[in-house]
């Protein structure tokens, strides 16, 4: 999902999350065999079904929002990386969390939308990708065309798919915790994986902690739009980031991760307070343009109060980030007063522009 117009951007999601599942027995992974011979294999759970991948990978080929690169780069296996894409929409995040010096140095594969022959020429041991995050069966970039090259893959779990074809197969967190430990395993940094959960658990421990509200206030994630909605659903990151923050999802009654609502849905939510999707294709401003000159939203009293955050791509998508745009957004809550006041602090600003 990178350099894509936020519209593009969007149908590609949603098409990989509604098209028809017979590619990989339902959530997606094939059983491949391409580590090198010198590696060994560690076995993982990924999408429902047991898998070998080599360990510790040495060319992983990360795609993604820089939300995958996250979870590589939390536990030090940056120097593991054969080559990323689309490092640039979430580049200023992961320089404030690890360091501008880690993320200068990465090995960048592809500023545009990954594909198969880019991913070969970089001889990956593992390419770690998800459903349209990277992988996607239009370009004909997936797992089993990957392992017809020898090249093993992991999926990223939030992007999991249903019998239906929708993602999503387990709540937020357990996806990323699981995401982490197999990560921590395949890159042999178990221990760092370790420490990474532990601190995730721990400040969503104080969040859950904390005053909460007598009647949650209710959050709209706006990811992209003008025709219809680009937003989040029950198994999306968004999902667990706005519960820990002590509100609720306006749209947690759908169950998937990405994918598009109507206006009328948007207004009926009624939300007290709405959390933007930073990435190129559609800026803040205009986002906040669209709500304040169209008709059905204009009125709305978050819309005429700016109750209003932005965040970076890669803290909603599913990554270690999750936990800073959580308290990042219980910070916006209290200040417009929807949330009580707490001693939660952001660890990290991931704002943009702060």
């Amino acid at each position: 999902m990178t350099s894509i117009h936020a519209h593009s951007r969007g149908a590609l999601r949603a098409a990989a999350g509604l098209g028809i599942v017979g590619l990989l027995a339902g959530c997606g992974v094939s059983a491949q065999t391409g580590s090198s011979a010198t590696q060994e294999e560690v076995t993982v759970t990924n999408c429902g079904q047991e898998v070998s991948l080599p360990s510790p990978a040495e060319r992983m080929y990360i795609t993604g929002d820089g939300n995958m690169l996250a979870m590589v780069l939390a536990l030090g296996a940056q120097d593991q990386i054969a080559g990323v894409t689309g490092l640039d929409d979430g580049k200023a995040a992961l320089a404030t969390m690890y360091g501008r010096d880690v993320v200068d140095a990465l090995p960048v594969a592809s500023k545009d939308y990954p594909t198969m022959e880019n991913a070969i020429a970089h001889e990956p041991d593992l390419v770690f990708s998800g459903w349209n995050y990277g992988f996607t069966e239009e370009k004909n970039f997936t797992p089993d065309a990957l392992a017809e090259h020898d090249i093993d893959s992991y999926l990223l779990s939030e992007s999991c798919r249903q019998s239906d074809g929708q993602r999503g197969t387990m709540p937020p967190w357990e996806a990323l915790y699981t995401d982490m430990e197999n990560l921590g395993q395949i890159t042999g940094h178990e221990k760092k994986a370790d420490e990474v959960v532990d601190d995730i658990k721990e400040r969503l421990k104080a969040l859950e902690d904390a005053p909460q509200p007598k009647k949650e206030p209710t959050v709209f994630l706006f990811d992209s739009g003008t025709k219809d909605i680009f937003t989040s659903g029950s198994f999306g990151g968004p999902q667990a980031i706005i519960e820990a923050a002590g509100a609720r999802n306006a749209t947690a009654d759908v169950k998937d991760t990405w994918t598009e609502v109507s206006w009328e849905r948007l207004v009926a939510s009624k939300p007290d307070f709405f959390a933007f999707v930073d990435y190129p294709g559609q800026s803040y401003r205009q986002k906040i343009r669209v709500l304040q000159t169209n008709p059905a939203t204009k009125d709305l009293p978050a819309v005429k109060q700016e109750r209003f955050i932005n965040l970076p791509i890669s803290a909603w998508t599913s990554s270690p980030l999750n936990i800073d745009a959580a308290e990042q957004l219980r910070a916006a809550l209290e200040q417009h007063h929807l949330v009580p006041a707490s001693d939660i602090e952001p660890e990290h600003d991931l704002r943009p522009g702060h």
